[in-house]
């Protein structure tokens, strides 16, 4: 049961990760690398205030805003500084990693001392006898429903139309008398701060900042969109957000599988493996789908 819990909190957290990389690579065609740098960015702000004695619930907000505004610079590097897209991430990611250490004061920073949004005199009241086990899973699926039901709810205005819309045909967002650019620079912004909000959630599941701990997230992010959106794109009753989240969970529960018969230094690998057998398997149903049709 444990075994089983450990999964759906990890795939939660990375599940919030990945919708933000939804936005970037289903619904605007970027390729953003800033994920592997916002992802710790915003475990450093978490470690950052709360070894300075703040509110645990204050980092939640602190860490979204701090992706957001890295996600606006790469954006403004691509959009204004006419920086192709690929490159403009893997810019702001090699920022980020001094920003980072300088944030946090140190490459590794614990905080098993610290009050977090897991352990606190809040949750302590709340969480009792059999409901203790599930307290951090709890307040892990109650964050990722409420990012998927804001994000749902964005989607359907007027700015979240445009936003698809950049992604499908540009063309039609400057006809519209809309500047491309900056609806791409939001597209950005949202989708770090969705990033860096899961490595503050993240960073306190785990009681530790690690600067390294983002190495690798863009590959999460996009195997969990990949796995949701390739095994149920024919449940059309569920939202991608949901599958996203869902795929999120399937794939950890198979590192973590795999993670059990092999070393733990083989973990990179595995997750190498993984998402090649992902990509290629994604890749085979594309092409007998158009053969079909």
């Amino acid at each position: 049961m444990d075994f089983l819990i450990t999964i759906m909190e990890q795939g939660l957290i990375y599940g919030i990760l990945a919708l933000g990389v939804y936005i970037t690579y289903k619904i605007l065609d970027f390729p953003d690398l800033t994920v592997d740098g916002s992802f710790p960015l915003g475990a450093a702000v978490t470690a950052a205030i709360l070894t300075r004695g703040g509110s645990p619930w204050l980092t939640l907000p602190a860490a979204f805003f701090a992706g957001a505004l890295a996600g606006v610079l790469t954006g403004l590097i691509h959009v204004k500084g006419k920086v192709r897209d690929l490159l403009s991430g893997i810019i702001m990611m090699t920022a980020l990693w001094s920003i980072n250490l300088y944030l946090a004061g140190t490459s590794n920073v614990p905080l098993f001392s610290q009050k977090t949004i897991f352990k606190n005199d809040l949750t302590a009241r709340m969480f009792q006898g059999e409901l203790k086990s599930y307290g951090t899973l709890l307040i892990i699926l109650v964050m990722a429903v409420i990012c998927k039901r804001i994000l749902d709810w964005y989607l359907q205005t007027k700015s979240g139309y445009l936003l698809r819309a950049v992604g499908d045909n540009d063309k039609l967002v400057t006809s519209l008398a809309k500047d491309q650019g900056n609806v791409k620079i939001l597209g950005l912004s949202i989708a770090n701060g969705l990033v860096a909000l899961a490595g503050c959630v993240f960073a306190q599941e785990e009681r530790v900042f690690e600067i390294s701990m983002g190495t690798g997230a863009i590959v999460i992010g996009l195997a969990s969109v990949i796995i949701g959106t390739s095994l149920f794109r024919r449940l059309t009753l569920l939202r991608t957000t949901t599958v996203v989240l869902v795929g999120s969970i399937i794939y950890k529960g198979c590192v973590a599988l795999a993670i059990r018969h092999f070393s733990p230094s083989a973990m990179k690998l595995i997750t190498a493996v993984l998402f090649l057998i992902i990509l290629v398997f994604s890749m085979e149903r594309k092409a007998k789908g158009k053969k079909n049709a």
